[in-house]
């Protein structure tokens, strides 16, 4: 495919996977539905486990470099970035509202302009049995351990040892889970 076409196709594509992701994850939860969600995830690269949910209004993109496992629970209105890599263990329950990102714009040194500066991508990395609260916000690079709980509307800008309890913005421990 030569250049032009390619300038010309690529924002095109981008647009309809928009839409399409956008029509698909504004169905229920039925079963049936979620195996289509998954289903379109796979097509476009990502590895999903079985039984995941997908609550209405999921934003999952692009989906390349997503790694779901097993009864993966997506609440309402969850926005995962997929850029520079997510891997989610079983059974891992992601509340309302929160986002994970895994890339972010670059910040250019010396009052250089933002605009067209690029982007810094960092996977991030969540644990098996994590509970992960309403409106958190998952910044790049970071590791959510094994069986934590992070509270609701924190920010998380450190990793998160496994089986600990943090909350806040942002996200500080608040104890060991027994």
């Amino acid at each position: 495919m030569n250049g032009t076409l390619m300038k010309l196709c690529k924002p095109f594509l981008i647009v309809s996977y928009e839409c399409i992701l956008r029509l698909l994850f504004s169905l229920p939860r039925y079963p049936v539905f979620n195996m289509l969600k998954s289903t379109f995830l796979r097509a476009n690269g990502a590895t999903i486990g079985k039984r995941v949910i997908y609550y209405p209004g999921v934003w999952i993109a692009p989906g390349k470099n997503a790694v779901f496992g097993d009864d993966v629970d997506f609440a309402l209105n969850v926005l995962v970035e997929t850029s520079g890599g997510v891997t989610i263990g079983d059974r891992t329950l992601i509340g309302y509202g929160t986002m994970i990102l895994s890339g972010n714009h670059v910040i250019p040194p010396n009052r250089q302009s933002v605009f067209g500066a690029g982007h810094d991508r960092k996977p991030v990395v969540i644990g098996k049995d994590v509970w992960i609260g309403a409106n958190v916000i998952v910044l790049p690079g970071r590791t959510i351990g094994e069986g934590a709980v992070v509270g609701a509307a924190s920010v998380v800008t450190k990793d998160v040892e496994p089986y600990t309890i943090v909350a806040g913005n942002p996200a500080k421990l608040i104890r060991h889970r027994d």
